[in-house]
C-alpha cells in the first residue's frame, strides 16, 4: 500500500510517498515559507529535485501543491489520488493521552487540541495538516504517531520532578520526551541489528542534532530521556540551553530587564551551541572549524556538548545496572566522529575501544567498537518516516 507521511511544522511540512511492501521511498520533499510566500521541493525517486516558488497562505495550499505534485503527468509518482491508501502524521505532543499511535477520528483530535498548550508551536500545526488532509482526500484513513508516545513506558521514578505534586495533578507537568519516534525506530533496529534479546536488553540512544535526546531503553521499553516537560531540558543543544539551574532565570531577569516571554526567547533560541560560542554557530561543523582555527569559545561549546552527552549516557548506565549497546543517530549522531570519539573516548571504564577507522564511515548501520569491547557502540541513521509509515500500516491494513 501507498503511504503518504506529512510532518507539518509551524511554517513548513515535509513529506514522504512510501510503498509499504517495498519500503521504498515513491517520492518526497518539503514545504517552507508557508503563509509568507511559499517553496515547494518536490523530488520523485531517481529524478532531480523540483523548485516550485508560489504563494502558501496557509497549509491547505500547501499540501494541495504537494498533491499536485504528486500527480502530477510528468514527473508525478501516482496516478491519482485514489493511489494514497492512508495517511501518516507526525504529533509532537499526546501528554499522557497516548501512548501509542491512533487512527484518527473525532474524538483523536479533541484530545490532541487538549495537549496544545504543551505544544503551542507545533501541535496546532499538526492538526491543521489533520483536517485539511481529511478535506482534500476524504475516506483515506489517517494514523497520529506521537513523539511523546515512546517515552510513556517511563515510571514515575523517572517522569515527575521534585515539585509539588499538586502541579502534576491539575496540570501534568512531567517529563514527557521527545523525538520518541526516532527513539523507537533506533532501539528496534539496533536489537535487530546488533543481535541482541530483545526481551533482555539494555540500549542507550543518543539522538544528537540540532535538538538532541538521549534515551534509556530496557528490553524495547523506554525507561527514561532527557527531554522533559518541553524540548528544553536535557544536553546542550544547537540554541536550547539544556539543564540549568532554575534560578538562572531570575538572575538574569533582573539584571537584564526581561520578562519570561523574553527569557524563554534566551533559553531556546540565543542560548546552547550558538550562545556558548559566542555566536559564531549553532552548527557542529562550524564550530569545530572555528575551534580547530584556535576559537576558544567554539572549543569550549564543543567540549560542553560533548561531555553533556557523556555524562547522560554514563547516568543511564548507572539507572539501568549496565548497558549492552550504545548507538548514535541523527544529524550529528550520524555523522561526525569527533563527537562520537570524545564520548567513546570516556566511556572506557565500560570496557569499550572505539575502532577509528570504522568510526570514519557515514550513512550506513555499523559498529565503531572493536570485536573485544565488553559493549557494542553503533551508528544507526534515524528513519523517523518510516516508522511513521510502520506505525500507520500496522493499524489500518
Amino acid at each position: 500500500m501507498n503511504v503518504l507521511v506529512i510532518n507539518c511544522g509551524s511554517s513548513s511540512l515535509k513529506y514522504q510517498l512510501i510503498n509499504s511492501d517495498t519500503e521504498a521511498v515513491l517520492a518526497k520533499g518539503l514545504c517552507e515559507r508557508i503563509g509568507i510566500d511559499g517553496r515547494l521541493v518536490y523530488q520523485k525517486a531517481g529524478l532531480d529535485k523540483e523548485i516550485t516558488e508560489a504563494p502558501m497562505p496557509t497549509h491547505k495550499e500547501a499540501i494541495q501543491m504537494v498533491l499536485d505534485a504528486l500527480t502530477n503527468e510528468k514527473t508525478g509518482a501516482l496516478k491519482s489520488l485514489s493511489e494514497v491508501d492512508a495517511i501518516g502524521h507526525r504529533v509532537v505532543h499526546g501528554g499522557e493521552k497516548f501512548a501509542k499511535s491512533v487512527v484518527i477520528d473525532d474524538e483523536v483530535i479533541a484530545a490532541v487540541e487538549e495537549c496544545n498548550d504543551l505544544a503551542p508551536l507545533h501541535n496546532p500545526a499538526n492538526l491543521i495538516g489533520i483536517r485539511v488532509c481529511a478535506e482534500l482526500m476524504p475516506g483515506v484513513p489517517q494514523v497520529g504517531v506521537f513523539d511523546t508516545a515512546f517515552h510513556q513506558t517511563m515510571p514515575a521514578k523517572a517522569y515527575l520532578y521534585g515539585l509539588p505534586i499538586e502541579y502534576y495533578d491539575k496540570y501534568k507537568v512531567r517529563r514527557y520526551g521527545f523525538h520518541g519516534t526516532s527513539h523507537s525506530f533506533v532501539s528496534k533496529r539496533a536489537i535487530e541489528f546488533l543481535g541482541l534479546d530483545k526481551n533482555n536488553s539494555k540500549v542507550i540512544v543518543c539522538h544528537l542534532g540540532n535538538g538532541s535526546s538521549i534515551s534509556a531503553v530496557v528490553n524495547g521499553e523506554c525507561v527514561d530521556t532527557t527531554m522533559g516537560l518541553t524540548p528544553l531540558e536535557g544536553v546542550v543543544m544547537g540554541t536550547r540551553s539544556g539543564n540549568i539551574d532554575p534560578a538562572i532565570m531570575e538572575f538574569i531577569s533582573k539584571k537584564e530587564g526581561l520578562d519570561i516571554d523574553g527569557m524563554m526567547t534566551v533559553l531556546n533560541k540565543k542560548s546552547g551551541l550558538l550562545g556558548l560560542s559566542g555566536g559564531v554557530s549553532s552548527d557542529m561543523r562550524d564550530l569545530e572549524a572555528a575551534a580547530e582555527s584556535g576559537n576558544k569559545n567554539a572549543e569550549n561549546a564543543v567540549d560542553v556538548l560533548c561531555y553533556s552527552i557523556t555524562k547522560f549516557v554514563g547516568g543511564y548506565v548507572a539507572a539501568m545496572n549496565g548497558v549492552d549497546a550504545i548507538v548514535f543517530t541523527a544529524g550529528i549522531g550520524e555523522n561526525d566522529g569527533k563527537v562520537r570519539k570524545a564520548v567513546v573516548d570516556n566511556l572506557g571504564y565500560l570496557g569499550i575501544t572505539l575502532d577509528e577507522e570504522a568510526n570514519k564511515k557515514r550513512g550506513e548501520d555499523i559498529v565503531i567498537s572493536t570485536a573485544d569491547s565488553k559493549v557494542k557502540v553503533a551508528v544507526i541513521p534515524t528513519n523517523e518516516e518510516l516508522m511513521i509509515c510502520r506505525e500507520t500500516v500496522s493499524l489500518v491494513k
